[in-house]
C-alpha cells in the first residue's frame, strides 16, 4: 500500500465523513445480523444476499440511496473478507465500529483517469460524490485498481493505494544478521549496532500527562472533553509516525545491507495481552504488565518484522527465542546467571564479556545452534565446543611487560 497525505476542503471533509459513516453502518448491519443469526436457520448469508438487502434498504432510506453505492457495497465486501479469515483462523472475529476510530471506506473500478499530477507536489484523485481532492505527493504514485481513503484519530485524512511493491533484491553478499528486540533498545544486530525507536520528546511527555489529567476531570459528552480526546491523538499521531518512519527506514537498510535475516520468532500478541484478568481470578501485577505492553508496542516490534517479510520474503527467518539471552555466543555455555544487567553479559565459563543485547542477537545470527545442536557423549557439538559444561570462573590473564 502506498499511502499519502489527503487535504481535502471544508465542503469535501463533511462529504467524506458521510461516506465514513454509511460504511460504519453497513458494517455494523452486518455485525448485528451475524450475532443473531442461529445455525438451525440454515447457512449464513454472505455478500450475495447482503447485496440484495442493501438495495431493498437504498430504496428504503432515502439518506442511505443519496450516498455512494460503491462505499456500501465494499463495505460488505470488506466484512465478507474479515469473516472469512476469522473462520480462517488467521483474524479474530470482525466487531462493532466506532466513530472516530477506524474511519474509512475503500474505492474500486479506479480508471487512469481518476488521477492526476498538478505539479510536482501535488497531486488529485476524483472520489465519487466529492470531486476532485488533493494529495502531497511525496513519491511517485502507483498504478492501481483501488484505493482506500481513512482518517485517523487525529483527524487527518490519507489516501492508500492498493499496490503491492516490488521486493528489495537480495546484495547477493552471502550475509547474515540477527535481530534481538527489546525494550531499552529497539533492535540489536549481530553486528554490534543498537537501534534505538524514537519516541515522544521530552517535552511532548510532560504535556501528554498534563493533557491526561485534563481529560481525567472532564465532564463526559462536553465540548471540552472532545478537544481534549483531539489534542492527545494528535501527540499519539505523531509518536506513531516517527515509529513507523523508523520501522520503514530500519527494515529498508536490513533488507538492502543482508541475504538473510533471522529473527526470534516471538507471539507479540499473546505478550502484549491484559493480564487484569476476571472478577472471579484477578491477576497480579497488572499495572506493571501494562507498562510493559505498552513499551512492547511503541518499539514496533511486530511492526518490524511484518515490513522485513514483505520487503525480502523468503529471506526471513524466526527462530527459537529459548535460552538466546541466557547462552554465550562463543563458547556455548548456557548460565541463567550470566546476565548481570539489562545491558551486561558476563560468560563464567570463557569469561567472554559484552552487550547482553548483542550477545543474544549473535545467537540468534547462528539459527540459536547451542540450543539445536546435539550434545555427543564427550558433551561437546560436531565442532568440539562444549555446551553441557558447568560454568567455570575464568582466571584473567596475567599482564607481563616485554
Amino acid at each position: 500500500m502506498s499511502r499519502f497525505r489527503l487535504y481535502p476542503g471544508v465542503a469535501q471533509e463533511e462529504v467524506l465523513l458521510v461516506h465514513c459513516g454509511q460504511a460504519r453502518f453497513v458494517w455494523n448491519l452486518c455485525v448485528e445480523q451475524q450475532s443473531w443469526w442461529n445455525p438451525r436457520r440454515g447457512p449464513a448469508p454472505g455478500y450475495a444476499e447482503w447485496n440484495r438487502q442493501l438495495t431493498a434498504a437504498r430504496g428504503a432510506c432515502d439518506w442511505l440511496a443519496a450516498g455512494s453505492v460503491i462505499v456500501q457495497q465494499q463495505a460488505l465486501r470488506d466484512f465478507a473478507t474479515a469473516r472469512a479469515n476469522f473462520f480462517g483462523g488467521s483474524h479474530r472475529r470482525p466487531g462493532w465500529r466506532r466513530r472516530g476510530r477506524g474511519e474509512g471506506f475503500r474505492i474500486v473500478a479506479v480508471r487512469p483517469g481518476d488521477v492526476r499530477q498538478v505539479n510536482r507536489r501535488w497531486s488529485q484523485v476524483r472520489i465519487p460524490k466529492v470531486g476532485w481532492v488533493r494529495f502531497r505527493r511525496s513519491r511517485s504514485v502507483p498504478d492501481a485498481r483501488s484505493y482506500r481513503v481513512t482518517r485517523d484519530r487525529a483527524g487527518r485524512w490519507h489516501v492508500a493505494f492498493a499496490a503491492v511493491p516490488d521486493p528489495i533484491p537480495a546484495p547477493g553478499t552471502g550475509g547474515i544478521v540477527g535481530v534481538d528486540r527489546g525494550v531499552a533498545v529497539s533492535a540489536a544486530l549481530s553486528t554490534g549496532e543498537l537501534l534505538h525507536c524514537p519516541g515522544l520528546r521530552p517535552g511532548e511527555k510532560t504535556r501528554l500527562v498534563r493533557l491526561q489529567r485534563r481529560l481525567a476531570r472532564a465532564r463526559r459528552g462536553s465540548q471540552r472533553r472532545a478537544r481534549l480526546v483531539g489534542q492527545i491523538a494528535r501527540v499519539k499521531a505523531r509518536e506513531a509516525d516517527r515509529r513507523k518512519d523508523w520501522v520503514e527506514k530500519t527494515s529498508t537498510d536490513l533488507a538492502r545491507r543482508y541475504d538473510l535475516i533471522r529473527v526470534e520468532a516471538l507471539p507479540v500478541g499473546a505478550m502484549t495481552r491484559s493480564a487484569k484478568g476476571t472478577v472471579a481470578e484477578p491477576g497480579r501485577n497488572v499495572r506493571q504488565k501494562a507498562g510493559l505492553n505498552r513499551s512492547i508496542l511503541a518499539h514496533g516490534w511486530g511492526l518490524l518484522v511484518a515490513r522485513l517479510e514483505q520487503k525480502a520474503p523468503g529471506r526471513v527467518e524466526r527462530i527459537n527465542p529459548a535460552y538466546t539471552s541466557q547462552t554465550c555466543n562463543t563458547c556455548g555455555t548456557r548460565d541463567r546467571e550470566a546476565r548481570e544487567s539489562q545491558a551486561v553479559f558476563r560468560c563464567r565459563g570463557c569469561g567472554q564479556q559484552g552487550n547482553a543485547d548483542v550477545n543474544a542477537a549473535r545467537n540468534i545470527a547462528l539459527g540459536h545452534q547451542w540450543a539445536t545442536t546435539w550434545v555427543t557423549a564427550r558433551g561437546s557439538d560436531a565442532e568440539g565446543r562444549p555446551v553441557n559444561r558447568e560454568p567455570q570462573h575464568c582466571t584473567p590473564p596475567l599482564l607481563v611487560d616485554v
